[in-house]
């Protein structure tokens, strides 16, 4: 009996292990190699041919340097005023979005992460968009292994060509040749701000472009860009 109770924790505590490790080997690779497809993306692709078989997500790698320093400037801004200087979470970040979510409960309105541009990465990395204790605690200790093995500006630099723009639309490049016609490296601080605005929601926004808190919001966003410290 004491035998078979030590194989039911060993056992688990071995596949733990095991894709731990996985995590840390695919991670040490990218920090000099490119990511393809995300997991995100690979989701995203098997949902969208379901109804059109020959649908591809769109998504082009290119070099940090070839990015807008406007689009940079926007997303750390809008997303992760701290992410030059936390190591991967910003526990303030996340009480004062604990405690706003508290109140917006009361009133019955949409409530807000508190999530870095590292754990965003992480999730698009490896995770699915399901919402729970074990995926947050596996978000997590991926996190921690980026942070532990890239610096900041290589972490930036994969976000920045992975992050979701629209209804598979991935990367900056892709992201301002569908909404603007341009090379990401030519976008300017007002289209800058409005891409960095849709990444929250992201589908929403690619249907609903003349929004106004879209606009609204990129306002704010520009005041804020001077401010935002770059990797």
């Amino acid at each position: 009996m004491i035998k078979k109770l030590k194989w039911f924790i060993i056992v688990p505590v071995a596949i733990f292990l095991a894709v731990q490790l996985y995590f840390f080997v695919q991670i040490w690779w990218w920090v000099d190699h490119n990511p393809s497809m995300t997991a995100f993306m690979r989701a995203q692709q098997d949902a969208m041919q379901e109804k059109d078989p020959k649908a591809r997500v769109k998504q082009m790698w290119v070099d940090y340097k070839a990015i807008s320093p406007n689009l940079k400037r926007a997303i750390i801004a809008s997303e992760d005023a701290n992410f030059a200087d936390h190591e991967g979470v910003d526990w303030e970040a996340v009480q004062k979005a604990y405690e706003h979510n508290q109140q917006k409960k009361k009133k019955k309105a949409k409530v807000h992460g508190g999530s870095t541009i590292t754990q965003q990465l992480a999730k698009n990395l490896f995770l699915s968009g399901s919402r729970s204790y074990l995926r947050k605690g596996q978000e997590l200790i991926i996190t921690y292994m980026l942070e532990m093995l890239m610096d900041k500006r290589r972490i930036f630099e994969i976000y920045l060509n992975v992050a979701e723009f629209g209804r598979g639309i991935y990367g900056a490049e892709a992201a301002a040749r569908h909404y603007y016609r341009i090379p990401a490296a030519k976008l300017g601080a007002e289209q800058a701000a409005r891409l960095a605005v849709m990444l929250p929601r992201p589908k929403y926004y690619d249907a609903h472009r003349e929004s106004a808190y879209l606009a609204r919001r990129t306002g704010i966003i520009m005041q804020r860009m001077n401010s935002a410290e770059l990797p």
